[in-house]
């Protein structure tokens, strides 16, 4: 794992928004880790994930502000700011994970990922931690 990992130097709820402003997230408990995946899609959009279980992730927006995306098994829905194009979370809309979320944390105050502590996840094969 990289980056600190303070938990006391991360102020709850961790807020983001997409560039525009018309994507908005309150995160209200800190994930374990940030997660910085290496799966084609994650790697395109240059994201790094907050995870978070029903009711601790809170997204505000107007009805049809974002671009849903599902591909492969359709488990995951991305969602994309249709004005600025910020990739804000991802859903899964099927499958065990049903009702997870997870936040873009690039899209956070500068520090939260090195305050968190980043870890690598090896989507693209083993669907293990690569750290």
């Amino acid at each position: 794992m990289t980056g600190a990992g303070d938990p006391s130097a991360v102020a709850l709820p961790i807020k983001g928004a997409c560039h525009c402003g018309a994507v908005t997230f309150e995160m209200s408990v800190q994930p374990r880790h940030a997660v910085a995946c290496n799966c084609s899609i994650c790697r395109s959009l240059g994201t790094v994930w907050g995870h978070g279980g029903p009711g601790t992730i809170v997204i505000s927006a107007e009805p049809d502000a974002t671009i849903r995306y599902s591909w492969g098994d359709r488990q995951l829905a991305f969602h994309t700011c249709k004005v600025c194009g910020s990739t804000t979370h991802w859903e899964a809309i099927a499958g065990e994970a049903k009702g997870r979320m997870a936040v873009n944390l690039r899209l956070a105050p500068p520090g939260t990922v090195e305050a968190i502590g980043l870890r690598h996840f090896d989507g693209a094969e083993t669907w293990s931690f690569l750290d």
